[in-house]
């Protein structure tokens, strides 16, 4: 059984649930009732299926009013924390509906004893009876109810959000694929910053870049040098690939290379005839980009 109930689909399992205690509501009801006629004598003809019969049709008026607090649920619930006007609405739905049940319930009693349907006779007789044997029942049972389709509906609602973030990420996801592999993430510019002011530099004028300590010295094609607060490893990894670490403390711009000498000491020769050493353990990088 209970692995029958696991298997159940969770739209299912509330039907059951809700099954289960209006059942256990109307055998509740029913032998309660057998008990006080036996107790007190009031009728030696009742017995527990009869009474059932008279109790099942009140509960079928129940169930059948039920279906507005699924349509009222539906659309007044809200995942955010309940308020006090929240509350107050659906109190005021419940006192509604058992009020209608208990009315309606009045009325078929009326009809099946063959009395006269009178306002004085359905409010004396019948509405007074019925609230003060129905009305807390029933308004249990409307709470109950209430509480699991808020339950539900809430949790119904949640899901929907988190498919909906879900496809929202899986979709932001694929664009930035798309974008990343149209689009180059690389430095086009270096942002220096001399005093107060700062000075932007384009990549395409560094001729090479020194390590200089805690920072790196910037020289540009313009003969002008920048001290700027880096290291050469982040800004190797900023630069395009047209940057080349040649030396633990120089990276160069193999664009404005105009000759490499491979004598004991191998330099690299930028255009403005400056050298700048290539170390032994560099040298295979430089011959391979070269190449």
């Amino acid at each position: 059984m209970i692995a029958f109930f696991n298997k159940t689909s969770r739209s299912n399992k509330i039907v059951i649930i809700i099954l289960s205690i209006l059942i256990m509501a109307i055998t509740f009801e029913t032998a309660q009732q057998l008990f006080y006629i036996k107790r007190f004598n009031l009728g030696n003809e009742a017995t527990f299926f009869s009474l059932l019969k008279t109790q099942t049709y009140r509960w079928i008026i129940w169930v059948i009013l039920s279906y507005f607090l699924v349509w009222f649920t539906k659309n007044n619930i809200a995942t955010k924390k309940l308020t006090l006007s929240d509350f107050a609405k659906y109190a005021i739905a419940i006192a509604g509906l058992v009020f209608i049940n208990i009315l309606l319930i009045s009325i078929s009693q009326i009809i099946l004893n063959g009395d006269k349907i009178t306002i004085p006779n359905i409010v004396n007789d019948y509405i007074v009876f019925f609230t003060f044997q129905k009305a807390p029942i029933y308004t249990l049972g409307y709470i109950a109810i209430t509480i699991i389709l808020h339950l539900y509906f809430a949790n119904e609602q949640l899901q929907i959000k988190i498919q909906t973030l879900s496809d929202l990420k899986e979709l932001n996801t694929n664009l930035y694929k798309k974008l990343s592999a149209s689009i180059d993430d690389k430095a086009t510019i270096l942002n220096i910053k001399i005093g107060n002011k700062r000075k932007i530099i384009p990549v395409k004028d560094i001729s090479w870049i020194e390590a200089d300590d805690y920072c790196v010295k910037v020289h540009t094609t313009k003969s002008n040098t920048y001290t700027m607060r880096s290291s050469l490893k982040a800004l190797e990894q900023k630069l395009e690939s047209n940057f080349l670490r040649i030396h633990r403390k120089a990276i160069v711009n193999m664009d404005l290379v105009k000759e490499i000498n491979l004598s004991q000491s191998p330099v690299l020769i930028l255009e403005n005839d400056e050298k700048i050493p290539i170390s032994k353990s560099n040298l295979k990088i430089v011959k391979d980009f070269i190449s």
